[in-house]
């Protein structure tokens, strides 16, 4: 009750759960088959927000937590797929689970081999089934960890230094951070709609040679 009451934004989200909230979260969205649809780089940018103009956030610990939440986060992705194998493919759509977000990863993994690692922590969706696509095509477990951590720095400290920047450098940014977030979640779907559209033109082009 108290959660709910108390939480109506990214925001009060943050401030409600601190540390472990953020830790939780981004484990969820980068290793488990079911948190494709939790707020990755909109929290990411808004924690370092509030970590710019609250005194409730330390930009050092934040990013600490949150690197390693996002390298375990993809890490237990990975064992998923490494030990569950094709099974996850032959898995029935559910509520919090679509075959489909899995085989756009594996696309993505086709296309990009190894740096699909890196690359994908940047796209929303793709992010989360990525490291299990590694995992069933029993990727060598000593190169995922290299571009795991890369990856996985590279994606929380260029979102959230974004955001504190922004909370540093912009006068009365908290009377827009409804709008910063905004945008920031639209910048986050860009990669994904350009995937489709490409798709979409392959599959027309297949269609009508």
């Amino acid at each position: 009750m108290s959660f709910l009451s108390d939480v109506h934004s990214l925001q009060d989200l943050i401030r409600w759960g601190g540390y472990l909230i953020l830790f939780l979260i981004v484990f969820a969205e980068t290793g488990l088959l079911v948190g494709f649809f939790l707020p990755g780089d909109s929290l990411l940018v808004t924690a370092g927000l509030l970590a710019a103009l609250e005194n409730s956030l330390d930009i050092v610990k934040l990013n600490v937590f949150l690197c390693a939440a996002a390298i375990a986060g993809d890490s237990a992705g990975y064992f998923i797929g490494y030990h569950a194998g094709p099974k996850i493919f032959n898995k029935e759509d559910s509520l919090f689970f679509h075959k489909d977000h899995l085989m756009r990863a594996q696309r993505f993994y086709e296309k990009y081999g190894a740096k699909t690692i890196i690359l994908a922590r940047f796209i929303p969706i793709v992010r989360t089934f990525a490291p299990t696509v590694a995992g069933v095509g029993k990727m060598n477990y000593g190169r995922f960890v290299f571009y795991n951590i890369l990856g996985g720095i590279a994606w929380v400290l260029s979102m959230t230094l974004a955001g504190y920047s922004l909370g540093r450098l912009v006068p009365d940014i908290e009377k827009k951070i409804h709008g910063v977030i905004a945008g920031v979640i639209f910048l986050s779907f860009i990669p994904i709609f350009k995937e489709l559209w490409t798709a979409r033109k392959e599959k027309g082009s297949k269609a009508n040679p």
